[in-house]
């Protein structure tokens, strides 16, 4: 699907978002857990630490959460450089404290992690991988390289060297696995967000027109009487000042002027009628409009329609919900970017179904993404020969996951093929060869009652 104006979905620094408040808090809890485990180990199990360096360690973090918090706002956001030095902090004091507190033999080192999943859910990829390098690198030096904990007897404790490789092997393919996890299933959540958001503003646009429609209409039907006034009023002027030529002339311009507002309205008006036309309009219309935008695009659009087995002959009408038009306007954006030269519409409908087939005589769509078709920014490595064909294209897959978003809120089922048969050569192969997209909807979602019958329904009475 050609790239729709919301780019700004697609590029975010998520970092931005995160506060320093917020921030601050995650390190208040990380300094009363580690006072609590000093104080625990020296009073309860009495091991001798090097206090007074584990105190200095957890004493800057302190120091530093209160420079930040009376010098800076409460409502500051970190940029992506401040809240990768705020993590890096955080992990190179943690590990410290580890270093004096027996490295790997200290059952707390697996909070090592902590630091690198916050980087993998909201900094750059860059920055994680430093992050989750140097923690690599100090966990590795920790096997080797630490203060050893020792009883109130002099006593060392440690755990055997097997588990002491499982506990740095464990946590090295944790900080992996644990970071690919994290930052796969963060981006899916932003990317579906940002998705979901574009639908959003895709519809109230679409939405926004609709109801301008209805007022231009309403504007035009109430300034038609006092335009008639002063065409009427005019006239009269110009058939009474025939002494005053400058006067005259004068009451002339204003007669054409009330003239040309008078067909400027007609004109908005004809475009925005908001009566039953614009409820409810016969399905093939409401196709047409939808395809109306890309008519001119040099590839012939080819509407077809009918009833199905035991439909009734005549045509449906159908509800123009915004989300209906511009839904089908995507799909066959879509289809006119990669067809060679024909799309095809198919309207059928049934006494319980309605269904739209769009097809093209393209290439299709790729084999390796068609189970991916309608999830948001899919998108795949353009070849030279695709950017000599559509140089102005540059799929996402927005388009496709608002059209079917859209749709599937009206009831529509969609679903995704190919019309090439793998079997066959490409001189055997039929027209309708390239990607086919059904809409199906259940009849009772989009038609009416009173679009079972007439198009325009009761006529009404006028007030006289």
């Amino acid at each position: 699907m050609a790239q729709t104006d919301f780019g700004i979905f697609t590029e975010h620094k998520r970092s931005n978002w995160i506060r320093l408040r917020t921030m601050i808090l995650l390190r208040w809890v990380a300094v009363i857990g580690q006072l609590v485990a000093l104080t625990v180990a020296q009073r309860m199990y009495n091991l001798q630490l090097e206090l007074g360096l584990c105190y200095l360690a957890v004493g800057v973090s302190i120091a530093g959460n209160l420079i930040a918090i009376f010098v800076f706002p409460e409502n500051k956001r970190l940029s992506e450089t401040e809240n990768f030095l705020m993590v890096m902090f955080d992990l190179l004091q943690l590990c410290f404290l580890l270093y004096l507190t027996g490295g790997l033999h200290n059952p707390f080192s697996i909070l090592v992690l902590g630091p690198v999943t916050v980087s993998a859910a909201v900094l750059s990829l860059r920055s994680t991988l430093i992050l989750g390098l140097t923690a690599f690198a100090l966990v590795s030096l920790m096997v080797y390289y630490h203060l050893p904990l020792r009883t109130e007897q002099g006593f060392i404790l440690r755990i055997p060297d097997i588990f002491v490789f499982g506990q740095w092997a464990a946590t090295t393919i944790a900080l992996v696995f644990i970071s690919v996890y994290s930052r796969r299933i963060t981006r899916e959540m932003h990317s579906m967000a940002d998705a979901l958001a574009a639908t959003q503003m895709a519809l109230a646009r679409a939405q926004k027109l609709n109801d301008l429609g209805g007022v231009v209409a309403a504007a035009a039907h109430e300034l038609g009487t006092p335009l008639a006034t002063i065409k009427l009023t005019s006239s009269e002027l110009v058939e009474e000042l025939d002494d005053r030529p400058d006067l005259q002339e004068d009451a002339r311009l204003i007669r054409e002027q009330a003239d040309r507002c008078r067909d400027i309205l007609r004109s908005m008006g004809r475009a925005g009628k908001d009566d039953l036309h614009m409820r409810q309009a016969p399905l093939v219309e409401v196709i047409r409009e939808a395809a109306e935008p890309h008519q001119g695009r040099g590839k012939e659009i080819l509407i077809e329609d009918g009833p199905g087995p035991g439909g009734e002959s005549v045509q449906p009408q159908i509800l123009r919900r915004p989300e209906i038009i511009h839904g089908l306007r995507n799909l066959v954006q879509n289809a006119v970017d990669f067809a060679r030269s024909t799309i095809w519409i198919e309207a059928m409908w049934t006494d319980d179904l309605i269904s739209v087939r769009i097809l093209d005589d393209g290439q299709g769509f790729p084999s390796h993404i068609i189970g991916r078709i309608g999830d948001p920014f899919v998108r795949k490595r353009r070849s030279e020969r695709d950017r000599r064909a559509r140089p102005e294209y540059e799929g996402m897959g927005l388009g496709l996951f608002i059209a079917k978003t859209l749709l599937e809120r009206t009831g529509a089922e969609l679903s995704f093929a190919n019309g090439s048969d793998p079997f066959l050569g490409n001189d055997d192969q039929g027209p309708r060869r390239g990607a086919i997209v059904e809409v199906v909807w259940p009849r009772d979602k989009i038609v009416t009652a009173s679009g079972r019958g007439s198009s325009l329904g009761q006529n009404l009475p006028f007030d006289i």
